[in-house]
């Protein structure tokens, strides 16, 4: 579509020469399924009288347009932008349209619970989507009071920025809301929530304020909302932001409202936080859901500060919102929560998301270059938020804890309610730190990929250390060696234990950095690189500290250390240093006795990985009966009940593929197989019978049977995701229909059914679909948008199916295709990943 794609250069332009004072957004919610009527008035003026610039709308039937009371013929839109001319002083710009509801999660998205067929809306408008609800200036840098007046259904709840007024009743059984203005906010952050939510009330009383909070979830996720532990997370943020921030929370009152069918994880919206309603679990979850949860809410909290008080002018510095809000959800979680150990966890998990993303071939810096709106939607990823993230802990580190909060409460106070860019919250650092900061950008934020950090070093002849240096490295194509701070710690074994003899930090620099400390240290059983996770780099395991991890790594009692070495294999493997057969060893004997959540639920989707994609195919069997009996022995041997039982049941069913796995699994869904303390709940019950059908022991009847069971959103989306796994040409042809050519799909439900079509082992049946992937990809991100392309093109890439005659053909592609830049951005990744696949599993092939 002509003109949704506005680029940086346009967005200056017209920010440089308007300036808007208002947006009065009308909204009626009662006129039908599929569209709703919407009546915006925005007031603005211009530094150019007789100037033409343009208003985003996307994908309306415009009825009326007025300019300064004269009528605009409605040819003048285009099917996403307005075109205005003969501009005055000030201007008020009028449009009466009716949008289109979203089932894609983009806009205003329209959901029917199909367990009461209650009905349910909210907007989704980061990164251009407000201009699907209202006529908007779609650009961060145009900030103004939005005042919302919303006519629906009278027994709907609605709730936007501002706090919710009493509805004026129409006597139809509808009602108006007439909210008052909010705040000055960017439209990306502007939010409109309505539908037959449940809500629940309190008030937060801080040390400078009282703040009304409010929790909204549908009527049939009623019995699983934990309110009092969410309101509990909540108000210790608070207390910890505002203390920390030196600046009282801005926008009045606070609501988080858990929605249906949701493409994120959350939404920062002013005062109305938008949360996936998978948040709130109808089955057992173990720790880490619950730690990952809490500091999504702090990570959306924390961007009322930075983000939307203080926003970006443009979305170059969209990973400093994002960066910031990772960084402080994890500070704040460490001091603020009882998630004491937050940072082993984002050592386990989101370190390793940057970690791939970062040695991908569509790397890019932090600070990357979103010349237009295309570039800024494909740059949502692990180097936006973790690996930014990694780099806010180092600089933390650098400047101190407390100069960097200096510096941002002064950033605060300067640019409330504005804009900014980072070089003034740089400015503020500096003045704050009395550092110089500038090169420390240069090299972390303006460059791309991840440095290797090893050890070099010679013993003498009693074992200790003659000479020892860091080296450095980094990948041809993205050569920046960077600065790092760096901690050692040397471990030693110790009646069974393995003990920390000493630790201390570097300054590392260059391609080798000398460690004179360690000169006549005898050489330690493990000598672990980046103790503390001060450094954002791969670290490399020299051969005896590796065979330590591998034989030990459960006695070591530091769990942040655990996770290090766990990281450290991980990539070794990855990289094709380590075999996939010794990674999975490692796995099996160390897992049972790591306490990190996060290690414990993410560590066995590695191993298997590794089983699945990096090991030699000609002993591949052999690995997957040895990972799948391992699994079984660490589930029914695990502390009933716990974390880890919950866990290893649920890696048992990925893994399971034997008649005597197949029969377990069975046995647990129809009771005939019971291990003590493992509930078979409702999303448990799930896992298996999907780990059936992807095995073909569980037919369409039979996941309708489960579905009758469970007929709510998420059954369906199981159900699809379960009918889609079966090992069968009709199963993928169905499922290719709903995920790659209809529109009419749900956009979870499109998902579940991408996420399951690559299944393992289904090579006949999955073969005649790579020429199907490379046709659709062809044209799909024009035909599907954003969304649907993005999700479609990452996760039915045929991974599986490795070998050099699918990288030859998929190389083919890119050299002939007309694809757009982004589609073809997808494909390039899961090329880099099968190439990957093949240097692991040549690797593996030596034993």
């Amino acid at each position: 579509m002509p003109g949704t794609n506005l680029t940086r250069d346009e967005a200056a332009t017209r920010a440089a020469l308007l300036d808007v004072a208002s947006y009065s957004i009308d909204l009626d919610l009662t006129t039908g399924d599929t569209h709703f009527g919407s009546t915006t008035t925005i007031v603005f003026s211009s530094r150019e009288t007789g100037g033409s610039t343009f208003a985003d709308l996307v994908d309306a039937t415009v009825h009326e347009i007025t300019l300064n009371g004269e009528s605009v013929d409605v040819s003048a839109y285009d099917g996403s932008r307005i075109a205005l001319s003969g501009l005055q002083a000030e201007n008020t710009l009028v449009v009466r349209a009716d949008c289109t509801y979203s089932h894609t999660g983009e806009g205003l998205h329209r959901f029917v619970d199909p367990v009461d067929d209650r009905v349910y809306l909210y907007s989704q408008f980061e990164v251009p989507d407000a201009r699907r609800v209202y006529t908007t200036f779609e650009q961060p840098d145009l900030k103004a009071p939005a005042q919302w007046t919303v006519t629906a259904p009278s027994h709907w709840a609605v709730v936007s920025n501002a706090a919710s007024p009493e509805p004026t009743d129409r006597g139809d059984g509808t009602a108006t809301w007439a909210f008052a203005p909010a705040d000055p906010m960017s439209t990306y952050v502007t939010a409109l929530v309505a539908g037959e939510y449940h809500a629940v009330h309190r008030t937060y009383r801080g040390a400078t304020q009282e703040i009304p909070l409010g929790l909204y979830c549908r009527q049939s996720l009623v019995e699983h909302l934990d309110a009092d532990e969410l309101f509990k997370i909540t108000e210790q943020g608070f207390a910890y932001f505002e203390e920390q921030f030196g600046y009282p929370y801005p926008f009045g009152k606070y609501d988080q409202l858990f929605v249906p069918e949701y493409n994120m994880g959350a939404m920062e919206n002013a005062g109305c936080v938008t949360l996936r309603d998978e948040y709130l679990p109808r089955s057992r979850q173990d720790r880490s859901f619950y730690e990952f949860r809490a500091e999504v809410v702090l990570h959306e909290m924390a961007h009322m500060w930075f983000g939307d008080l203080v926003t970006m002018k443009w979305w170059d510095d969209l990973w400093l919102n994002e960066s910031f809000a990772e960084w402080a959800c994890y500070h704040a979680a460490v001091n603020a929560t009882e998630f004491t150990e937050a940072w082993t966890g984002f050592t386990n998990a989101r370190k390793n998301w940057a970690y791939r993303q970062d040695q991908l071939p569509s790397t890019h810096p932090i600070a990357a270059d979103n010349h237009d709106l295309q570039a800024v939607e494909v740059n949502f990823d692990g180097i936006t938020y973790a690996k930014g993230a990694s780099v806010l802990k180092q600089l933390v580190a650098w400047v101190g804890l407390e100069s960097f909060l200096e510096g941002l409460r002064g950033y605060f106070q300067d640019f409330a309610f504005g804009n900014a860019e980072f070089k003034d919250l740089l400015m503020a650092l500096e003045k704050s730190s009395g550092r110089e900061l500038e090169s420390w950008a240069q090299e972390w934020l303006q460059t791309s990929g991840v440095n290797t950090l090893a050890s070099s070093f010679e013993l003498d002849e009693s074992g200790a250390y003659s000479s020892f240096a860091v080296t450095q490295s980094a990948a041809a194509d993205y050569p920046t060696l960077r600065r790092h701070r760096l901690g050692l710690g040397l471990y030693d074994k110790v009646d069974g234990r393995l003990v920390r003899r000493t630790s201390f930090e570097i300054d590392v620099e260059g391609e080798a950095t000398d460690v004179p400390q360690l000169v006549g240290e005898k050489q330690p059983d493990l000598l672990l690189l980046n103790e503390g996770d001060l450094a954002y780099a791969k670290i490399r395991l020299d051969d005896r500290s590796l065979q330590t991890v591998v034989t030990s790594i459960e006695t070591i009692d530091d769990s942040l250390a655990r996770a290090l070495c766990w990281g450290a294999a991980w990539d070794m493997t990855r990289d094709a240093e380590m075999s996939a057969s010794a990674f999975v060893t490692l796995v099996l004997s160390g897992i049972a006795s790591e306490t990190d959540a996060f290690g414990v639920a993410r560590i066995p989707g590695y191993a298997a990985q590794a089983v699945t994609q990096y090991s030699a195919p000609e002993h591949r069997a052999e690995l997957r009966a040895r990972w799948e009996s391992g699994l079984r022995e660490l589930l029914t041997t695990a502390d009933p009940g716990s974390d880890h039982q919950l866990s290893f049941a649920r890696a048992y069913a990925g893994a399971a593929h034997s008649d005597q796995a197949l029969s377990d699994l069975e046995g647990l869904l129809d009771g005939s197989f019971e291990i003590e303390g493992l509930a078979v709940d409702t999303d448990l019950r799930w896992t298996m019978l999907s780990a059936l059908a992807k095995n073909g022991r569980a037919d369409a009847a039979r996941i309708d049977e489960e579905l009758a069971r469970d007929n709510t959103i998420s059954g369906k989306e199981h159900a699809a995701s379960a009918r889609t796994l079966r090992p069968t040409a009709e199963a993928k042809a169905e499922a290719w229909e709903l995920a790659m050519v209809r529109d009419d799909v749900p956009n979870e439900t499109q998902r579940s059914i991408v996420l399951a079509f690559q299944a393992y082992g289904q090579d006949d049946v999955l073969e005649p679909y790579v020429e199907k992937y490379l046709t659709a990809a062809d044209t799909m991100w024009e035909e599907k948008g954003t969304q649907r392309a993005s999700t479609a093109l990452e996760y039915i890439f045929p991974k599986h199916l490795a070998s050099q005659r699918l990288l030859d053909r998929i190389d083919a592609w890119l050299e002939s295709s007309p694809a757009n830049p982004a589609a073809k951005r997808y494909v390039r990744e899961g090329r880099d990943d099968v190439a990957r696949a093949l240097r692991a599993q040549a690797r593996d092939a030596q034993g």
